[in-house]
């Protein structure tokens, strides 16, 4: 099973794709995730992209391609992966198509989670109080309000593209925790 979560920063994509993982035993692609030990590792791609990702931009489009293509190649990609944080646009979406299609891959399913912008404040100043090891760089309001503009502005248009092609799957992402990995699943299970 091939998928991604779609959602605005701080909807639980992270934590709804450790449950989809577990589940299904396919592997959580987190970009930002990737990017983040890239830039802890100090490598010349974290460098380049760390004062991006703490400013809450988006890291050019070859340079997550090129991190998705590598890492779909893995062993444990075999059987399918979760994209989380990715694609952020509707250019990276069609590069994606483009990458799959090379690969003789193709989606399954997008999963959208859909959040009210006021309850993504709250969630992500809980989640920088939690943060083992303190918040990441980008878990502030300020941060969160510029990657929610964003958001809306370049990630939103997936919710139209991926509907169009009959592949979104929509869920009430301010459900709780295991309300949302319920309706995931069915979702999943019906698609």
């Amino acid at each position: 099973m091939r998928l991604i979560l779609l959602g605005p920063p701080g909807a639980g994509k992270g934590t709804q794709a450790v449950r989809i993982s577990e589940r299904f035993g396919i592997p959580q692609l987190s970009t930002g995730d990737m990017l983040r030990a890239a830039v802890a590792a100090e490598t010349a791609l974290g460098l380049a992209a760390k004062d991006v990702i703490a400013r809450g931009d988006l890291v050019p489009d070859d340079v997550v391609v090129q991190i998705i293509s590598d890492r779909i190649d893995e062993p444990d990609c075999k059987n399918g992966f979760i994209l989380d944080g990715f694609p952020r646009t509707v250019a990276q979406a069609d590069a994606l198509d483009e990458l799959l299609a090379q690969k003789n891959m193709k989606l399954d399913a997008v999963v959208q989670l859909s959040v009210d912008d006021s309850v993504l404040i709250d969630r992500i100043e809980k989640r920088a109080k939690e943060t083992v090891g303190g918040p990441r760089a980008d878990d502030n309001a300020d941060a969160l309000k510029k990657r929610l503009d964003v958001y809306h502005e370049r990630t939103a248009p997936l919710i139209a593209h991926y509907g169009a092609k009959n592949m979104l799957r929509s869920v009430d992402g301010m459900a709780d925790v295991d309300r949302v990995s319920e309706d995931i699943i069915s979702v999943l299970e019906a698609a």
